[in-house]
Formats: structure tokens, C-alpha cells, sequence
């Protein structure tokens, strides 16, 4: 299963690299995820981070591993949980208009092919939306003061 989903930012590109890859403020505009921390409390290549996600009443503490840091262009982490593992892409795309910023998420193992109350495509892609959306509101509101 791969989610794809992007967002253009009216913002400049330190503004949504910085709000993005500093955890310490992820509180401050991420509702998707609850207790992002690092070693660094940053996204850096090489190291891993926890987060909660609350798809559901329950929230699942997700530990992946940052494989990759391009500054201002992309980071990539991936982890596995519950025999499923994912690889999340976050590309960043200087446009015309502002920065492009695209969330790609791979998911692969047995429980995506068994149903059952898993989270589903449409719950991951609802969830990936509402991040964009939230980052794009924070950084057009930092950047425009």
C-alpha cells in the first residue's frame, strides 16, 4: 500500500525545515502524533524517534529509524510494528507559489492483506492530510507573522 499526498506551503524553506524537523515544537502544531522526542529533538539521519499515533481510542508508540536527511529536500524513516513495516518519505520542493512538501508512505507484511480492524488506506491517507495541513497552517503562520 503506498500513500501519497502533498501540500504547497506559502512559506520559505528554512520556516517549514525547521517546523518540521524540530520535535520540541511538533506539540505546538501536530495533532497527529502526541510525544515526538529524539536524542537531539531533531530529525537526524542515523538516529530513531518515538511517537504516538491515536488512528483509534488506542494509541501505538511507533520507534522508527531516520535513514536519510537532505537538507531543505527530504527526510526518510521507517520502522515496522505489528508485522507490518512502513518507509515514510517527506520530500520538500521549492514551486513558484512557496514550497511543495509531499508525504509518501510505503506499507508492506501479511496483517495489510488479512482486513480485519488494521488501519486502513483511507485512515493512513486521512492522517497524512491532516499532518500536511497542520504543518502548512503553522509555517504560513510563522512565516507571515
Amino acid at each position: 500500500m503506498i500513500i501519497e499526498e502533498s501540500v504547497l506551503i506559502n512559506a520559505d524553506i528554512k520556516t517549514i525545515w525547521k517546523t518540521f524537523t524540530d520535535l520540541t515544537c511538533w506539540a505546538d502544531w501536530n495533532s497527529v502524533t502526541t510525544n515526538a522526542a529524539s536524542g537531539s529533538g531533531h530529525l537526524e539521519e542515523g538516529e530513531k524517534f518515538t511517537f504516538c499515533l491515536r488512528p483509534f481510542d488506542l494509541s501505538i508508540t511507533v520507534e522508527p529509524k531516520i535513514e536519510e536527511v537532505v537538507p531543505h529536500e527530504k527526510v526518510v524513516w521507517s520502522g515496522a510494528r505489528f508485522g507490518i513495516s512502513s518507509r515514510h518519505e517527506f520530500l520538500f520542493q521549492q514551486a513558484a507559489n512557496g514550497v511543495l512538501v509531499t508525504s509518501r508512505e510505503t506499507f508492506r507484511g501479511l496483517p495489510l492483506h488479512l482486513g480485519g480492524k488494521g488501519i486502513t488506506e483511507k485512515v493512513s491517507r486521512d492522517l497524512v492530510v491532516l499532518m500536511l495541513q497542520q504543518l502548512k497552517k503553522a509555517c504560513e503562520r510563522e512565516h507571515h507573522g
